[in-house]
């Protein structure tokens, strides 16, 4: 057994009550020779021998004789049941949380202070700041109560972390004026009898709620209106967009799959090269480090001008650049894309329009990777788009100097726009339909329409789609318009007739992704992430105070009752998972101990 280390106080304290009456009676109170807890805590600023002498009635008759009150500020240097003094736990929370520090960089910057093992840095976060900081949370009530004086009412936001593996979801009710968190916490499953007990406290709340804003979850929109029927219920109109998009999403899919088959088959030689010819070592590019560095491209190419050496330049102005408008020429023709010079080549002029050449191709090779974003960003759309912006480029080029390689680039593009030019024009079309309503959604700050005429005008927009279109992907986006609008109609404009109320729920799902963020840095594993969202994101989603010292001062002042029964229901929850574990050594141990208990029943007949 190891030897424990010793620890050497360098001064002793012993704290009495604050109070000097007794509270039952009013009389004096008398000291108890007997000391309530006598223990040494180690703090940043030293080790501390303290101990708490507790006071009594001095009536015999009055019930406060069999008290023994203790002092308020003994109970505030340590935590109970532990060595490490409040300013020690909250450090670590603080480096967690703020500098996203590992473990084993707090134990390395708390080493030099303290006695501590790098198992008991990760203890005392996880078993002793989080529960402090949802003791902390439930103390926000004069906060509340200012928001609800100068607005109104609450504002509060609903949205869940979508669950894997068929584990429980994650769901959390924030109040978005002030940031509190009012219910986090786990769904089995997510239907209405679910929602309707999760959302159940929002009944009993001594404060007026303005409006809830959710995305349009199945079983929650009848679940608020069992419990709040007179609240607003606001949907996320971010997602009412996306939804929208959904036929038209797919559709452009189809259309970037398309486009980037024909241009490979065409221009994918060409492509690829993208390296000076002749190479030392074909297929390798640019290179640094100790062994064998790169060869340098002549500085004829690539060298910026002495009195531009510190700043990034090209030898070509950018693709955006506008040209001089010079007549559409034809293409000229090539089998194949013949070579560029060579780098020692002694037609400088070659060699600064191969590099042009090269730069495009890398633009071409580039749009070929990019990814859409709906319902605002379609990647088919962009990429028809920038093919046709290098066309036209390039056959504006090609009138001034002729280039087998750029005309042959311009051929192949051309070829495969031409391919999917009609559904392109198509989801164009669509595309400017979800434009229009994007825009109706989110009016200019100056014009403040309320919610009767953005209504209105959403109306008269879904009335006023082209009824003469034949194409059946648009008839049917039309539909598909119409019905999604439906459905979303009575959640979506409460927001236009008060500025306060957000027109979406991205700050709860920004607030997720912050965690998720936050916490993937930290651990640096995806793995590791998810698993830590899972077993305590309901903790992990809590705010802190705005600086260590307000974070000190705020949870040192913690009921030990509070943080007992909150450490006890984390105890509770992370229980669920002492067998979700791949580690042979602690599956066997946990099942050894739930064979023991097995064991210890008492046996049956038929067994």
């Amino acid at each position: 057994m190891k030897t424990p280390k010793r620890l050497y106080p360098s001064a002793r304290i012993i704290f009495h009550p604050e109070v000097s009456t007794c509270p039952v009676c009013g009389g004096s109170l008398m000291l108890v020779n007997t000391l309530l807890w006598d223990k040494t805590v180690q703090t940043l600023a030293g080790v501390q021998a303290v101990a708490s002498r507790p006071a009594r009635c001095a009536d015999p008759q009055c019930a406060g004789s069999t008290m023994r009150l203790r002092s308020l500020a003994g109970q505030q240097v340590a935590v109970p049941y532990t060595t490490y003094s409040y300013d020690v736990v909250v450090r670590i929370g603080w480096h967690r949380q703020t500098r996203c520090a590992t473990y084993a960089e707090i134990h390395a910057d708390l080493t030099p202070q303290i006695q501590i093992a790098e198992s008991q840095v990760r203890h005392l976060y996880q078993h002793v700041y989080l529960p402090l900081l949802a003791c902390h949370e439930r103390q926000h009530r004069e906060r509340l109560t200012q928001a609800v004086e100068r607005h109104g009412g609450l504002v509060i936001a609903l949205d869940g972390l979508a669950p894997e593996g068929g584990e429980p979801q994650l769901w959390c009710i924030r109040e978005l004026l002030t940031g509190v968190v009012l219910r986090c916490g786990w769904l089995s499953r997510q239907d209405h009898a679910a929602f309707e007990g999760f959302l159940q406290p929002l009944r009993d709340l001594s404060w007026p709620i303005r409006v809830i804003v959710s995305d349009k979850q199945r079983g929650l929109v009848p679940a608020i209106a069992t419990v709040l029927p007179s609240v607003p219920h606001q949907f996320c109109q971010s997602h009412y967009l996306r939804n929208l998009a959904d036929p038209l999403a797919e559709a452009d899919s189809a259309l970037t799959v398309t486009l980037r088959q024909a241009v490979r088959l065409s221009l994918g030689p060409l492509l690829l090269h993208d390296q000076p010819p002749e190479p030392t070592h074909p297929g390798v590019l640019t290179v640094t480090g100790l062994l064998a560095p790169s060869p340098l491209v002549p500085a004829a190419i690539t060298t910026p001008p002495e009195h531009l050496a510190s700043d990034v330049v090209t030898t070509t102005p950018p693709l955006s650049t506008p040209a001089p408008e010079l007549p559409t020429p034809a293409v000229c023709p090539v089998a194949e894309p013949a070579a560029v010079p060579p780098v020692g080549s002694a037609d400088p002029d070659a060699q600064v329009a191969a590099t042009i050449v090269t730069q495009v191709l890398r633009r071409t090779r580039y749009l070929l990777t990019i990814k859409g974003r709906p319902p605002l960003r379609l990647a088919g759309m962009e990429l028809v788009a920038g093919r046709e912006e290098l066309i036209t480029r390039g056959q504006r080029w090609l009138t001034h100097r002729e280039n087998p390689q750029l005309a042959h680039l311009v051929r192949g593009l051309q070829d495969a726009v031409n391919q999917v030019a009609p559904t392109a024009a198509v989801i164009q079309t669509g595309a400017t339909w979800m434009a229009q309503i994007r825009a109706i959604l989110a009016p200019a700050p100056e014009t403040a329409p309320t919610a009767a005429q953005v209504a209105q005008q959403l109306q008269d927009c879904l009335d006023q789609l082209d009824p003469d279109v034949t194409t059946p992907l648009l008839i049917d986006f039309q539909q598909h318009l119409r019905k999604v609008s439906r459905s979303y109609w009575p959640g979506l404009f409460h927001c236009y007739d008060h500025p306060d109320i957000p027109r979406t729920n991205n700050d709860m799902e920004r607030h997720f992704r912050t965690t998720h963020s936050r916490i993937l840095r930290t651990t640096g594993q995806k793995g590791r992430t998810r698993r830590i969202l899972h077993r305590s994101d309901a903790w992990e989603l809590l705010g802190h105070p705005p600086t260590e010292a307000a974070s000190l001062e705020a949870l040192c002042q913690i009921a030990p009752t509070d943080l007992a029964d909150e450490r006890l229901r984390l105890r509770q929850h992370r229980n669920r998972f002492l067998l979700h574990t791949r580690s042979p050594r602690q599956t066997t141990a946990q099942m050894d101990r739930l064979e023991q208990e097995w064991l210890a029943l008492p046996p049956t007949a038929t067994a």
